[in-house]
């Protein structure tokens, strides 16, 4: 089957949803691609001042993406009890405790459960098999605990995710991003990234990799990664002598912190099957042309989804999959 289909499936998972500061719309859609390895995460109130939301991109498969999108934001909330005051470095020790977490039996086991190609057939039962406890927390995460078992001394997936994801509260807004998947702000109808592109030729990045003893040929890391940061990928974070941020490939988010105000509009976050097709300013200009006439947020976002998408796959711009959450800033009425 390749990596593409003959026909593209344009079938749309999309939701909507806000609460009294923002109102949210989100679509994917796996388009020509042979299988969705796009993930998401939306949750207007993941406690009660606090709105997240995350898009993750896989490569090598759809499971880095899938745990990113079952816990990272758990992580957000648990770190930040740790060590409250800092939301931003809640954050990046977020995205670094991924990786740690997809290590090991319970890694292993997290992963099985939702379902790639780890083993086909003794792989997965053997999973499951082992399964202490069902794969759905009750609300009470515990510690990750270590766990004996054949995979124990399993070092983590070599299929790796993006991330990129928007934290509001009050009116700040934290923007964290490992990968190319990009978030935007419109500001009086300007584009204006709120992430970098972690692409291995830029400078940085290139620094970094060749230090830790990677080489980049034909824009890839060692070959076949067109990717600087991701989480995930754990071929390339295997020096010993390095900390996390410091590995050929790191899962280190950018972070930048905006304080919202009133010419704030709406932020969008999507994967680079969208970035691949539209500029920053095109996606904005696009949003403002439908914001208004459409009868939700998430069917803004289907209809850019169906703009981005190729008529065949020749040009290879279209072709991936596709992943939007738009979010749309309440205005507040002014105080008498």
């Amino acid at each position: 089957m390749g990596i593409y289909l003959s026909t593209p499936k344009t079938e749309k998972f999309s939701e909507d949803g806000e609460n009294d500061r923002l109102k949210f719309g989100l679509s994917s859609m796996q388009g020509w691609r042979a299988t969705m390895e796009d993930a998401h995460a939306a949750f207007p109130d993941l406690d009660s001042w606090t709105s997240f939301f995350g898009v993750y991109d896989g490569h090598g498969g759809k499971v880095v993406a899938k745990f990113c999108a079952k816990f990272l934001h758990t992580q957000v909330l648990k770190n930040e009890a740790s060590s409250p005051g800092d939301l931003g470095a809640s954050i990046q020790k977020s995205f670094f405790r991924m990786d740690e977490m997809m290590r090991g039996q319970r890694g292993w086991r997290e992963l099985a459960v939702l379902g790639d190609k780890i083993n086909k057939f003794t792989g997965m039962l053997e999973g499951f098999i082992w399964s202490p406890k069902g794969s759905e927390s009750n609300g009470q995460e515990d510690e990750w605990a270590f766990e004996e078992g054949p995979h124990s001394d399993f070092s983590g997936p070599t299929s790796g995710s993006t991330a990129c994801v928007a934290v509001i509260r009050n009116n700040q807004l934290i923007v964290a991003n490992a990968g190319d998947s990009r978030c935007v702000i419109s500001r009086k109808g300007q584009a204006y990234n709120l992430s970098r592109d972690h692409k291995p030729d830029l400078e940085a990045e290139k620094e970094r990799i060749l230090r830790a003893g990677g080489f980049i040929h034909a824009g890839r890391v060692n070959g076949s990664l067109n990717l600087a940061r991701a989480i995930g990928d754990m071929e390339f974070k295997q020096n010993k002598f390095l900390p996390a941020e410091k590995q050929i490939v790191t899962a280190n988010p950018d972070i930048n912190i905006v304080d919202l105000c009133d010419d704030d509009e709406f932020i969008v976050l999507a994967c680079d099957g969208i970035w691949d097709v539209l500029s920053s300013q095109q996606l904005v200009d696009f949003v403002h042309e439908h914001i208004n006439t459409e009868s939700s947020i998430s069917a803004v976002c289907e209809k850019v989804l169906e703009r981005c998408l190729a008529p065949s796959t020749a040009g290879g711009e279209g072709c991936d999959n596709m992943t939007m959450i738009l979010v749309q800033f309440k205005k507040t009425a002014p105080s008498s």
